[in-house]
């Protein structure tokens, strides 16, 4: 990790260096320091408990996205901030969770993955409330009506009132005995003092490079002929949710199912009803304010992810033909932002 930031931070000053080079470097220094933040997240959170580790990482792992978004709003490139959120939401809902699905039905006999219900339905919810806002103001924005001359106002007390559901659902969710999912503490593998050192380093590191990949992305955009839709919902999210890919993956090919969507869907969750409207309140800060304003397609692809997955994990089974159905889904998706 240490070595792809020094390489980022080197092409992002020097002269003469392709920007796409610059691009990819952020790129691959921005997935290894969510790679550093999750184990060290993961060695600290290990010390109390499966639900808090799984609070930390989800909070945690989220660091360079934050970054990402509030760097692109402060260069003024809205649109790469608002997909970059709804990326990170889609990539974890449809392709991670269903990579997730595939690897663990495929290891059961039955060929069907079973996991607790109660967290995937949780997620499903929080997913739908913060829809709810987003489909509110896309309908209020395309009649033109009173309501739309307010969008920015709107979305700040909708961005509090979503914080303040995710908060009693956090309570409930570190209380209660289920939550984490009958999965017992590994041994820590790293001193307190170190985790909590990577911890700092990588946190500050994420800044520095989430600036850098801003700062590439825009003149790698007009190079290599790509939408801003596209970077935001795909390589943005991608390389930021790294670490979540893999670790769900391997979770759940190791059987271990419940551990395995508890990853996922705590990222799902995260983004949606902590981090969107927590930047959303952040952005009054920036040079470029964020709402819940979003493209008509955008909305679309929200709440129908919302749906299929709620229907998908609700009953707490998949197989491995509805883990296909959510990759595919995720492919269209990422068809459709390519031409955005």
């Amino acid at each position: 990790m240490a070595v792809l930031v020094v390489l980022a931070g080197v092409t992002r000053y020097a002269t003469g260096v392709s920007r796409t080079v610059a691009f990819v470097l952020a790129t691959l220094a921005l997935a290894g320091v969510a790679w550093v933040v999750a184990l060290a997240t993961e060695q600290v959170g290990e010390r109390l408990g499966p639900a808090p580790t799984g609070f930390m990482q989800a909070s945690l792992g989220n660091l360079p996205e934050f970054f990402v978004v509030i760097f692109a709003l402060q260069a003024g490139d809205r649109v790469v901030a608002e997909t970059a959120i709804l990326g990170s939401i889609l990539v974890n809902a449809l392709l991670v969770l269903g990579l997730v699905i595939v690897a663990g039905a495929r290891r059961e006999g039955d060929g069907i993955m079973r996991f607790n219900p109660r967290l995937p339905n949780d997620t499903a919810t929080l997913l739908l409330v913060s829809s709810f806002i987003i489909v509110l103001i896309g309908l209020s924005h395309s009649a033109g009506d009173a309501a739309s001359h307010h969008i920015k106002t709107i979305s700040v007390i909708g961005a509090v009132a979503i914080l303040v559901v995710y908060a009693m659902w956090l309570r409930q969710y570190l209380t209660s005995s289920g939550a984490g999912g009958g999965q017992a503490v590994s041994r820590p593998r790293l001193p307190l003092a170190t985790s909590i050192a990577l911890l700092l380093i990588a946190g500050a590191a994420s800044a520095f490079v989430s600036d850098w990949f801003v700062n590439a992305l825009e003149p790698t955009i007009h190079t290599l002929h790509i939408s801003q839709a596209f970077a935001g919902l795909v390589i943005i999210a991608i390389a930021g949710n790294a670490v979540e890919h893999v670790a769900g993956v391997i979770l759940a090919a190791k059987g271990q199912s419940d551990l395995a969507i508890s990853v996922v869907k705590n990222s799902v969750a995260q983004i949606a009803a902590f981090l969107y409207p927590l930047l959303v309140l952040v952005s009054l800060l920036t040079a470029t304010a964020l709402t819940f304003s979003l493209e008509p397609v955008y909305i679309g692809a929200l709440i129908g992810t919302a749906v299929i997955v709620w229907q998908i994990t609700g009953d707490g089974e998949a197989t491995v033909f509805e883990g296909t159905a959510l990759v595919a889904t995720y492919v269209i998706l990422a068809t459709v932002a390519a031409f955005e």
